[in-house]
């Protein structure tokens, strides 16, 4: 990849079609990725291109562009380039790009979760399987992905009733004596206490690659002549497993409800559009079954095509994730055959789109399309009356505008203990899970429990952060500001913000009534008195659903630090003491405790101990003494 040089003419004083048309002369007739960029540096659009020259002189041209490209190409002020060897690899660029990026006239789409796959382990000789999530770098075979983790939950479970493999962890696995509930509730073969010889359970190991690669009836065909030759046998013991076991199978696949015949792998894309609203409803079919679906809000930008839009999604939806061989599609995407390319090269495999028209594909893409045109409907309705209450809460808190970004603070602590400041946010499309953030306390100098300090100290960093990010943080800005506490919380909040010459931001705070009863709560806003909400007011529930869920946020971020802390062991702090010393100091002494009371001869007595390590050990605990 190569930067074209930018114009010799300087024209920076030019903005919109004549400071396009200035970059054409010297732009080569070869494919690559453009950004448009606005005043003050922002990415407005990245596109791609077979011809850089030819594409981005159609921009130049006056006329014959939709309103949203003419207001894109009014707002331009600088471009940047980059060539490629081929128009597929511009391609792939550009959907990193946009993906990264997320341009405010490109289609993107909020993806910042990665999906979760089932991972059947081969680093031990009992090999576990668990839910993954994130890059696959323990060696196993992966299955996926699943729709969402409660999808994983629901068939580990069933495969756990069905093949009775081990789900703990080696640690877990190593200490056991004897066998867990699992085992008693029949989900586990307990190889950890020797139920289960290895040659056992690596049958059972075969058996589940088997059913989730797609030979799901083979191997139920199999355990159900078992089961017979056992009945027949008169062990009516082993027979009653083998029966349980195949209903479990059963189970997973009635649950999935479509278990396409005519392929194993593919993703389904159907696209309904209603005005400037798309929903995108995904399909994910392995091994032959259906493992879920997630329906998808893109944000349009200046492509309102559905054919482009489609495509757009589908390169950045595979960006950083593995494409199946097959892709069944609702309609056609823009350049399908390019597309079809760029994901082969990116696979290293053949992919393929299409549009059925009859048969088993074209009614599981129907069904797609259908699911899609139900949830934007939902959808849409819901944010109706979203706006609405928006609205109605504006007029009852005596605000400018309805706010689009809502930040609720609160604060968690046993005893000023693991303190976390939480802060949730809610806007128009309802509560932002992703925008969500956890602040655990640093502050040395704060007295525990002092929840003004608490407070003082997450706003702070909050917004100082923002102002140090300026424009890049312009989206991030909140026009209201809840706090979860009475006068003095606010009065917190309104010198922070004095502090830091913020002054476009309302701050509201919200009190529990007497005896703490939902329904009685009062609030404060700087320079008023304070007051209540009507006890059936929408606005007030809605107040309350925020409160509520900032401190539900905020207890679970307490009680996962606080986890955290009783879990860690000082010994993990001593250099030179590893996972083999450090198990034999806790068999040796009992407890991280009696390490810490220990004499150094004491400590050099445990196998593996040397006295220049029993000196440090002792130094650790004993630092000050």
């Amino acid at each position: 990849m190569t930067d074209p040089k930018a114009p010799s003419d300087n024209p920076g004083t030019l903005s919109g079609a004549a400071r396009i048309a200035a970059y054409v002369r010297n732009l080569p007739e070869s494919p690559g990725v453009y950004r448009m960029l606005g005043a003050k540096g922002e990415v407005l659009y990245v596109g791609k291109a077979k011809s850089l020259k030819k594409r981005v002189a159609a921009y130049a041209k006056p006329g014959g562009q939709t309103e949203r490209i003419a207001r894109m190409i009014s707002e331009t002020h600088d471009m940047l380039f980059v060539t490629t060897a081929s128009e597929s690899e511009a391609l792939l660029l550009e959907s990193n790009l946009i993906k990264r990026l997320k341009p405010r006239y490109n289609v993107s789409f909020r993806d910042d979760k990665s999906f979760p796959n089932i991972l059947l382990r081969e680093d031990h000789p009992f090999p576990q399987l668990l839910k993954h999530r994130g890059a696959r770098t323990t060696k196993g075979h992966y299955y996926g992905p699943f729709a969402s983790a409660g999808a994983v939950n629901r068939t580990l479970n069933t495969l756990q009733r069905a093949f009775l493999l081990r789900s703990c962890s080696d640690s877990v696995f190593e200490s056991r004596t004897r066998p867990c509930l699992l085992h008693q509730i029949k989900r586990c073969a307990a190889p950890c206490v020797g139920r289960i010889d290895e040659r056992a359970y690596s049958a059972l190991v075969q058996e589940t690659e088997a059913f989730l690669s797609g030979k799901s009836r083979s191997v139920q065909t199999r355990l159900a002549q078992e089961m017979e030759e056992a009945s027949r046998g008169l062990d009516f013991e082993r027979a009653a497993v083998l029966r349980d076991r195949i209903r479990a199978m059963s189970q997973i696949q009635s649950n999935q409800g479509i278990n396409p015949t005519s392929f194993t792998d593919a993703d389904v894309f159907a696209l309904f559009a209603q005005g400037s609203d798309v929903c995108i409803q995904v399909f994910f079919f392995r091994a032959g079954q259906n493992w879920g679906n997630r329906p998808y809000f893109p944000r349009s930008g200046a492509q309102g095509d559905s054919a482009d839009i489609l495509a757009s999604f589908i390169a950045q939806f595979y960006d950083e994730r593995e494409c199946p061989p097959l892709i069944l599609l609702s309609e056609s995407a823009a350049e399908a055959e390019l597309l079809a390319e760029a994901l082969t090269s990116r696979s290293g495999k053949r992919v393929e789109l299409a549009v059925p028209r009859r048969g088993e594909k074209h009614d599981i893409v129907e069904m797609a399309l259908s699911n899609a045109r139900e949830q934007l409907a939902r959808r849409l309705a819901e944010n109706s009356a979203q706006v609405q209450l928006l609205e109605a809460l504006a007029d009852a808190l005596g605000l400018d505008s309805p706010p689009r970004r809502i930040e609720v603070y609160d604060n968690s602590h046993i005893q000023g203990r693991h303190a976390v400041g939480a802060m949730i946010v809610a806007g128009p499309d309802g509560f932002e899970k992703a925008e969500y953030r956890k602040f655990n306390i640093k502050s040395d100098e704060l007295t525990p429990g002092d929840d003004y300090a608490m407070l003082r100290e997450v706003l702070s960093r909050r917004f100082g952060r923002l102002l140090r990010d300026d424009e890049s943080a312009k989206a991030k800005w909140p026009e209201l500001v809840l706090i979860d506490g009475g006068q003095g919380q606010l009065g917190i909040a309104s010198q922070v913000f004095a502090d830091l010459g913020i002054e476009d931001v309302a701050l509201v705070a919200i009190s529990k009534g007497p005896d703490r009863d939902a329904g009685r709560e009062h609030f404060y806003r700087p320079g008023q008195a304070p007051f209540r909400l009507d006890v059936k007011s929408p606005v007030l529930y809605y107040l309350q659903r925020l409160r509520d869920e900032a401190h539900r946020f905020a207890i679970g971020s307490h009680r996962k630090r606080r986890s955290k802390a009783i879990g860690s062991n000082p010994l993990d702090e001593v250099a030179g003491v590893g996972a083999a010393r450090k198990r034999a100091l806790l068999q040796h002494f009992g407890s991280a405790r009696a390490v810490s009371a220990a004499s150094v001869a004491d400590l050099q007595a445990v196998a593996g101990v040397s006295a220049t390590l029993a000196k440090k050990i002792y130094d650790f605990f004993h630092a000050g003494g």
